[in-house]
């Protein structure tokens, strides 16, 4: 058994507890990369639980994602190194005269990765155009295990890759 097999509902939402304490004793981490502060907002948090505004994340993938937090905490504020930088135009949602509306805005998304713990994780910042840079997803390094579709959190790349 893995330290990121969920063993019982206790078992989930102690974790969740306890990410969810450490999430929002955070208001903000300086990344020596971005040479900046990165801020830990509700979107963020968001984006650990849910896969978008209507559909929650899988009881198991939420709890990896609540285990990796501190190790996302650490690449954040110890990442010298970018490994990927994606700009595109997207929807998003923001407040415009007191109501909520949907604009088309320029979005940035740096990935900073690493192998911790032997485990490999990406951590991922988002800026929407105007707005500061905050934490959006940490996110584990997956593998389908052949024949059973179960996944699998992977530390090392293999080599045959």
């Amino acid at each position: 058994m893995s330290r990121f097999d969920l063993k019982d509902q206790e078992d989930f939402e102690s974790t969740r507890s306890r990410a969810d304490i450490l999430y929002h004793s955070l208001a903000e981490l300086y990344c020596p990369y971005l040479k900046e502060k990165i801020f830990f907002n509700a979107k963020g948090w968001d984006h650990i639980r849910f896969k978008n505004r209507t559909r929650s994340r899988s009881p198991h993938d939420q709890y990896v994602r609540f285990k990796l937090l501190p190790l996302a905490i650490w690449v954040i504020s110890n990442s010298h190194t970018l490994q990927g930088l994606c700009s595109t135009k997207a929807f998003e949602s923001v407040n415009i005269n007191s109501r909520r509306d949907n604009l088309l805005k320029q979005v940035t998304f740096w990935e900073f990765m690493a192998v911790l713990d032997e485990v490999r994780i990406k951590v991922v910042i988002k800026q929407v155009e105007g707005g500061e840079k905050h934490f959006f997803s940490v996110i584990p390094y997956w593998k389908i295990k052949p024949g059973t579709n179960e996944r699998i959190l992977y530390g090392h790349l293999p080599l045959n890759e």
